[in-house]
């Protein structure tokens, strides 16, 4: 006796090869809908329109097709049990053996910048995801294909026999039931986004119910530490090409991250060094070599083991002087075939190429607390200068001016408490992470001179305000000349009243940079 398949698909790749194999193979009868059915008929394969076993109309646009009893009996029905099959018998329902459907595209019509409200709703799929979790729910009976990369596998499995096809169902179930709630995910999230302003309580780009259905993309061998089980979820592997190396591990993935947005504060020709999420070098120079070696200047002992990265084609000169140091990982636009063929003898060594949307200002920040997670969006706030006040007697010069812009847009990326010391174009020293900004700001100080450079003439930059003068007095008297500063504390009198009488220019951005 014939089994009998149920096919109605958007994403056509694929199905014609598939149906043929059911039907010249494996002896199935085929029901289908509308486009499918069409192309399944113009393949030359005997095809049954769903109206017609239904005996009831595709009406209102295609949204009533399959919602009917013999379709959801026929995916339903426990064939072990005979008061299911009694019944089915009883109202005319066949047994219906496989289900491939593959959902009415939502995301990507969503995601295309022309698309209205109007063709989101529309290509909202209801009959789809009932189908689906219908089939998923018996599968112990029913085969349910929802991705096309899994033909292959169903009729392999159909050649090896009920145990393997058993087997396979399982997965498959576990696959549907998790695909239809990524499409309903996608939904909410759209809709929230729409309709946040008309919901109570509801706020623009915070979601009244946080969705996140994120497939794992890779299984890490262990977390930040060897007893840590760890995997790797979302769309990483799209935003860069690995050219070489060792697989990535948990804390690669999160300082390529940190790196990642770091470089992309910066337009002109820069490099920067990190270590465990932190800057501990960065410059900007028209040549790359020379802003690598300012860069590595301003500490040549943490980058060992960190990583590189940089907004331009690293060449040979550049892989010639960077190949003679250890590092876990370089980020890079791309790689002159030279520079691969030299870092081709490190092995070990991960060559990244970063994607150009990696500055998508859209990006939100997730963490786990206890019984939940917190959302914010990335502190992704370009500087402006005209949203400064100066608030020393003194202005700053053109060239601490070049200095302060540069070293606040590298603060942003330490961890808090943070300082950086920096002139134009270059850090001098950076302290992160004290609990006490007075002890960044002396570490800060204590790597500029471990590294043999001057804080003399350097401005001071810190991510959140000084709540009392002494952090600035200790500036000033390593050589910082100016300063800036989010300002706000109850002290800021003070604080501008240390600076005027040191002769210091102070600048107040108004925006605090905490990263913690």
């Amino acid at each position: 006796m014939s089994k009998q398949a149920l096919i109605s698909v958007s994403d056509k790749a694929g199905v014609v090869e598939f149906a043929t194999a059911l039907v010249k193979e494996h002896d199935y009868v085929i029901l289908s809908t509308g486009g499918t059915a069409k192309i399944l008929a113009e393949a030359g394969l005997p095809v049954t329109e769903v109206s017609d076993y239904t005996g009831f109309p595709e009406m209102m646009e295609g949204r009533i097709k399959t919602l009917h009893p013999k379709i959801h009996g026929g995916l339903l029905c426990r064939r072990d049990k005979q008061d299911h099959l009694d019944q089915a018998a009883k109202h005319e329902i066949d047994m219906i053996d496989l289900v491939c459907v593959n959902l009415y595209p939502f995301e990507a019509t969503v995601a295309r910048r022309d698309a209205t409200f109007a063709d989101a709703i529309e290509n909202i799929d209801i009959g789809g995801p009932s189908m689906l979790r219908s089939a998923a729910k018996n599968h112990a009976s029913v085969s349910v294909v929802c991705d096309p990369a899994d033909y292959s596998r169903v009729l392999e499995a159909m050649k090896e026999g009920e145990e393997a096809l058993t087997a396979l169902r399982r997965e498959l179930a576990l696959k549907t039931f998790q695909r239809t709630a990524a499409y309903d995910a996608a939904i909410g999230t759209y809709l929230d986004g729409k309709l946040a302003s008309e919901i109570p309580g509801g706020v623009l780009g915070v979601p009244t119910q946080l969705n996140v259905n994120l497939k794992r993309a890779q299984t890490l061998r262990y977390g930040e530490n060897p007893h840590q089980k760890a995997a790797l979820y979302g769309r990483f592997h799209e935003c860069f090409e690995q050219l070489q190396g060792k697989e990535l591990s948990y804390n690669n993935l999160i300082d390529i991250t940190a790196a990642a947005y770091l470089i992309g504060e910066y337009e002109k020709p820069t490099v920067a060094i990190l270590k465990h999420t932190n800057p501990c070098g960065v410059a900007s120079d028209l040549d790359l070599v020379k802003a690598w070696e300012q860069a590595f200047e301003t500490d040549k002992q943490a980058p060992f083991g960190g990583i590189i990265v940089m907004n331009r084609t690293l060449d040979a000169d550049l892989a010639k002087i960077i190949s003679s140091i250890f590092c876990e990982v370089i980020i890079a636009p791309d790689f002159t075939a030279e520079a691969r063929e030299i870092f081709a003898k490190k092995k070990n060594l991960r060559l990244m190429i970063a994607r150009d949307w990696l500055r998508a200002e859209s990006l939100q920040e997730v963490k786990s607390v206890i019984g939940g997670v917190l959302v914010q969006d990335r502190d992704s706030k370009k500087i402006d200068p005209r949203e400064f006040k100066v608030v020393t007697k003194r202005q700053p010069t053109e060239e601490e001016w070049a200095a302060l812009l540069f070293g606040w847009r590298v603060v942003k990326h330490v961890k808090s408490n943070a300082i950086v010391y920096a002139k134009p174009e270059r850090t001098i020293g950076v302290g992160a992470g004290q609990m006490s900004r007075v002890d960044s700001s002396k570490i800060a100080v204590w790597k500029a001179g471990e590294a043999g450079l001057s804080i003399e003439g350097s401005v001071i930059c810190s991510d959140a305000f000084f709540p009392f003068p002494d952090g600035l007095i200790a500036a000033a008297d390593a050589g910082a000349t100016a300063a800036i500063q989010p300002g706000g504390s109850v002290k800021d009198a003070d604080v501008i009243a240390a600076a005027n009488e040191r002769g210091m220019a102070m600048v107040f951005t108004g925006t605090r940079h905490f990263k913690h």
